[in-house]
């Protein structure tokens, strides 16, 4: 089950889980976003099905993972991908409140009802992917594009420039690719990561704080 299928990160593991012989249920707001990844997957010779959900919507989320669980016999793997468009680069002083507490709410809005609707048809293990920013997710038309774009400006700077000193902060001098993130996902989601839950996996390609 991954919720934001539809996008960079979730597209992307999407297609790792269905290489790697899972049946993958993808569930987001935009049936067309949805349809591009499942149209892959498919092509791919994998199996998937999609549906639109919102995130958001508890109610709409818990009758889904229902669904699922009684048609698969049960959900084995749920990622929470979904992406939140919020203001970025703002300086405090300017900044709405509305604004600074719209990611706050929705994140922890998000992660908290889907993790609720999948639970109780699913093991208790639960380990989180801590990636960097992602260049391939910032194509031109993405969401990550539209967060990242204010910063840039402000900073009189292009949204690669931006990128770019990003990956000099980091101790390999690059960013993770969407590949790495959706291949370390299948990992861990595999019996060979039987021993993994309730950690961080850190995939900031060694990130330094200034």
């Amino acid at each position: 089950m991954i919720y934001g299928g539809g996008g960079a990160i979730g597209g992307a593991v999407a297609r790792a889980f269905a290489r790697e012989g899972a049946k993958v249920f993808l569930a987001g707001p935009t049936r067309a976003r949805l349809d591009a990844v499942a149209y892959d997957i498919t092509a791919s010779g994998g199996i998937v099905e999609v549906a639109e959900v919102d995130a958001l919507d508890e109610r709409s989320v818990e009758a889904h993972a229902e669904a699922v669980a009684a048609k698969a016999g049960g959900i084995d793997i749920a990622l929470n991908a979904v992406g939140i468009f919020h203001v970025q680069g703002t300086p405090l002083a300017e900044l709405s409140l509305e604004d600074f507490a719209h990611p706050i709410a929705s994140y922890t809005r998000t992660n908290f009802i889907t993790a609720k609707a999948v639970t109780r048809h699913m093991a208790k293990k639960a380990v989180c992917l801590l990636p960097h920013a992602i260049p391939e997710a910032t194509a031109m038309g993405s969401h990550s594009r539209d967060v990242f774009r204010p910063f840039a400006e402000r900073a009189g700077i292009t949204v690669e420039q931006m990128l770019a000193r990003h990956a000099d902060t980091t101790l390999l001098k690059r960013l993770p690719t969407l590949a790495q993130v959706a291949n370390v996902a299948a990992f861990l989601a595999s019996d060979q990561a039987g021993a993994l839950t309730g950690t961080v996996v850190n995939l900031t390609c060694g990130a330094l704080v200034d």
